[in-house]
């Protein structure tokens, strides 16, 4: 998880639809979470499952409001279509989704309600 915290006072640029739905944002569930010690920032790495998409691992910056033992089970949103990015050792596949109010608070974003796996964001 990349948290590109942009405080409220600065502005963002514009981008077009077409854009913005070049991002594929999937729902998906935790399967795994384990501490990340290697990371330059506190990080866990997460195995997570997006159904017919398959089994993927990020790297995510949640440690302020999470402990690995309470994410797995949970569905999380993520985009599936970046480039893999390697972190120290581990190769993070997808990037999760969050609610940045500093580059280390970190709030998840997830569907109200259960939703299969694999459900396309737009």
């Amino acid at each position: 998880m990349l948290c590109a915290y942009v405080g409220t006072h600065m502005s963002t640029p514009t981008i077009t639809p077409d854009e913005f739905f070049a991002a594929d944002l999937r729902v998906g569930r935790v399967l795994t979470a384990e501490p990340f010690p290697e990371a330059r920032k506190p990080a866990i790495k997460l195995t997570i499952d997006f159904g017919e998409l398959g089994v993927r691992r990020s790297s995510a910056q949640l440690t302020v409001h999470y402990k690995p033992e309470g994410l797995v089970g949970r569905l999380v949103v993520a985009v599936v279509n970046f480039p893999p990015r390697q972190i120290g050792p581990f190769l993070s596949e997808v990037l999760v989704l969050g609610a940045c109010t500093t580059p280390s608070d970190v709030v998840l974003l997830r569907p109200d309600d259960e939703v299969p796996i694999g459900t396309r964001i737009s």
